[in-house]
């Protein structure tokens, strides 16, 4: 008796898996871009030195804030796309390319996200309170944020927006919906809860440096240990702790 192959392993699979993989690698190419060629023109858009913004400094400040998040979240949510695209495979087989309807609406929703990343840059920049290297100049301001932030990593709409963060399975089988539309719509929501449960530890980028690569790099590297180690709660906590202990250095030192 012939064995059918399981598409939801097959070379689809694969190549689904590859290019989520090229798309998180193509993010990090133009973040590294960014930051070795500071001397750039369109970096230099994106970095206006006062608040007296153009509609293009608005559109490139806001493109370089959708890339970068982008490239750090997307690493962490591949699972949880994987998954989308093998379920759906076996559920909605009707429905081509549902995955990438998922995908889009996560993405859309940190595209959201980086128009009040624009606007929060904006107000800093506004203030004189940020440098032109994109970090808050000032210890009051600067440990108020990282107080702030690890404040909201021990509360429980933390908890809660990581919990669904990490149990891929168990997310899409209580909110699954059918269709390009449904995809969406789950999209949409993973993405809601990933904002809320990283959009503090985004805050921080403002203290290391929006274009330092050393802090995009540590933060990517917190977010994924949240979402995917195996005590990754506890990860969050210990985080919170630790940026409480900054800010009151920062403030008090």
């Amino acid at each position: 008796m012939a064995i059918r192959p399981n598409p939801a392993n097959g070379p689809d699979m694969r190549n689904g898996l590859a290019a989520l993989v090229v798309l998180s690698m193509t993010g990090w190419v133009l973040v590294l871009w960014s930051v070795a060629n500071m001397s750039s023109p369109l970096i230099s858009l994106m970095m206006p030195m006062t608040s007296n913004w153009a509609v293009k400094e608005v559109v490139a400040v806001w493109l370089m804030w959708a890339v970068m998040m982008g490239a750090m979240m997307l690493p962490s949510a591949i699972p949880m796309l994987v998954i989308h695209r093998r379920i759906a495979v076996r559920r909605d087989s009707e429905t081509p390319h549902a995955n990438r309807w998922f995908l889009a609406a996560y993405l859309l929703t940190w595209a959201l996200f980086s128009l009040a990343a624009t606007a929060l840059q904006w107000n800093f920049q506004r203030a004189d309170v940020l440098s032109h290297m994109l970090r808050v100049q000032g210890a009051l301001v600067g440990g108020g944020i990282l107080i702030a932030a690890g404040i909201f990593q021990l509360t429980p709409l933390k908890a809660v927006c990581l919990r669904k963060c990490r149990t891929p399975i168990g997310f899409l089988l209580t909110n699954w919906r059918a269709g390009r539309r449904g995809a969406f719509q789950m999209g949409l929501k993973h993405g809601y809860y990933c904002i809320g449960c990283c959009w503090s530890l985004m805050m921080v980028l403002f203290v290391g440096g929006v274009m330092s690569l050393t802090t995009i790099a540590i933060l990517s590297g917190i977010v994924a240990l949240e979402k995917l180690a195996p005590r990754g709660e506890q990860v969050a906590r210990l985080g919170g702790g630790l940026l409480i202990a900054w800010g009151l250095w920062l403030i008090f030192h």
